[in-house]
């Protein structure tokens, strides 16, 4: 997960409530709509101007979603993370604010022990209105008893979520190039939960630059989240920015869909010019669809909303 480091100054107060605008965009399938933008009937976009608050089409996969996604697991293990441990109504607060700046992408995992928090946040929101990616965990561990598949984990996301669909659903931290061989059989489930329509879109999060370039290349795979910043090693990436950044690229040449993860490398970037650097050559070389970012408070939110508008426009 990409995640801001908070700051002793941010504050989650003195936000609006939200407003949704009237319209929605087209259907982008007969399960899920695509989501229209929330609460941006105030903030009328600049003609010929990208937004990080624009709807775009993520690859081939039908699925629509906005540039950047609200990541959930911060500092996050063993269904614990930083935005969980912010207690349900603060997360509940923080996810609306999202919303109500026009972010209509969720991050999630079972790793983060995120989703009853997720649901709760987005009680009486449409469904059409946003879009919701999730990651099962593959390996036991002291927390986590694996069935072996993805059907059982599916179907406890399903319910711990309020949904009938998950529109990204990936395998959670793959560590060598050999993940398709050794987690086959959860491939084999999530491509029949997909083939039934449970599923819009199935990929894997990578943390292993072997990984990656399986991932870029192996016909399962409709979407993957990579690490991806402009300090690599040193700011928590997989290789060197000269290694990961061809491997993108040719991955987004290959009809995959790639989600950018440690943008800020895990609170490593914080200064403003190192944010500013990062998303500049994150977008300006093309090698991400869109950004998952674990922002921790609407001060957060706002702030990434706004750097991410200027390096868009520029």
């Amino acid at each position: 997960m990409c995640n801001q480091k908070p700051s002793a100054n941010d504050d989650t107060r003195g936000y609006s409530r939200r407003q949704f605008i009237t319209t929605a965009l087209a259907s982008a399938g007969a399960l899920v709509a695509s989501p229209a933008l929330l609460g941006a009937a105030d903030a009328p976009k600049k003609v010929g101007k990208s937004r990080a608050t624009d709807i775009v089409a993520l690859g081939t996969t039908g699925i629509k979603a906005t540039r950047l996604a609200h990541g959930t697991g911060w500092n996050g293990g063993a269904r614990s993370s930083a935005h969980t441990r912010l207690g349900e109504k603060a997360f509940t607060e923080l996810i609306r604010h999202s919303l109500d700046q026009g972010i209509a992408f969720i991050d999630t995992a079972d790793l983060y022990g995120a989703h009853p928090y997720v649901a709760t946040a987005l009680k009486g929101v449409p469904r059409d209105r946003y879009i919701l990616s999730s990651k099962i965990w593959p390996r036991k561990e002291f927390w986590n008893s694996p069935s072996g598949g993805a059907k059982e984990e599916v179907d406890r996301f399903r319910k711990e979520l309020h949904t009938d669909v998950l529109d990204i659903c990936l395998i959670h931290c793959m560590t060598n190039s050999e993940w398709p061989k050794e987690f086959e059989r959860i491939r084999d489930e999530l491509s029949e939960l997909k083939q039934k329509g449970v599923v819009r879109a199935v990929g894997v999060s990578c943390h292993d630059l072997g990984a990656l370039k399986t991932a870029a290349v192996h016909p399962w795979v409709d979407v993957f989240i990579a690490r991806i910043n402009n300090a690599g090693k040193e700011a928590e990436m997989d290789a060197s920015v000269e290694e990961v950044a061809p491997v993108l690229k040719q991955a987004r040449a290959n009809g995959k869909v790639v989600l950018g993860m440690k943008i800020f490398g895990a609170g490593k970037l914080t200064k403003p010019q190192q944010m500013d650097a990062s998303l500049k050559y994150v977008f300006e070389n093309r090698l991400v669809d869109a950004v998952t970012i674990g922002m921790m408070n609407p001060n957060q939110v706002n702030d990434t909303i706004r750097r991410l508008d200027k390096v868009l426009s520029a």
